[in-house]
């Protein structure tokens, strides 16, 4: 279902944020992720004039993981900031990511490593989306090996109100998993 009609409006502001997952040929995959902020019309910003339609930030992440989901290098780079020379000085901080699992508390440890002074807010909260990313990209192969009734519960369930054990979705798609209610 769409959203409702909106009252009459103007835009000021996109943020856009892209992932996109790529399979290496030697097995890793590497996750680019985007974050980029336009504004519709001109700003002033200390750092001087931003004509409407151009980036206030422009900030890319890579992180290459293995099968297992830890990362085992990341990259960043500041293509278009508020502040150049200052912004885009951080972004060799984002190595420490590496050895982080997107599957083991990763934003908790994220937050440890880069929040705050330690890195810049729009890279590390970029660096948030990546676990539910990364799950993605993997869903589909992880489908295809699941041959008939899979050893392993499914790493979907639970994880969301649709897919919860007790409920009918799970019910339906995955019934070897379901929780059944105790007569009481």
């Amino acid at each position: 279902m769409p959203l409702s009609s909106p009252a009459p409006r103007k835009l000021r502001h996109t943020r856009a944020i892209t992932v996109e997952a790529f399979a290496r040929d030697d097995g890793l995959w590497d996750l680019d992720a985007c974050i980029r902020d336009i504004k519709a019309h001109d700003i002033e910003l200390p750092s001087g004039s931003r004509p409407g339609g151009l980036p206030v930030h422009d900030l890319k992440l890579r992180v290459t993981i293995d099968r297992d989901m830890n990362v085992v290098d990341a990259e960043a780079a500041s293509d278009a900031v508020p502040y150049p020379g200052f912004c885009d000085t951080i972004t060799p901080a984002y190595k420490k990511l590496i050895g982080l699992s997107l599957l083991k508390h990763f934003r908790l440890h994220l937050k440890d490593r880069l929040s705050g002074v330690l890195g810049c807010t729009h890279l590390t909260e970029l660096a948030q989306v990546l676990p539910t990313a990364a799950i993605q990209a993997f869903a589909d192969d992880a489908m295809a090996s699941r041959s008939g009734e899979a050893s392993e519960r499914p790493y979907e369930l639970d994880r969301c109100h649709a897919l919860r054990l007790d409920g009918p979705a799970v019910e339906r798609y995955y019934p070897r998993w379901v929780l059944k209610a105790v007569p009481g």
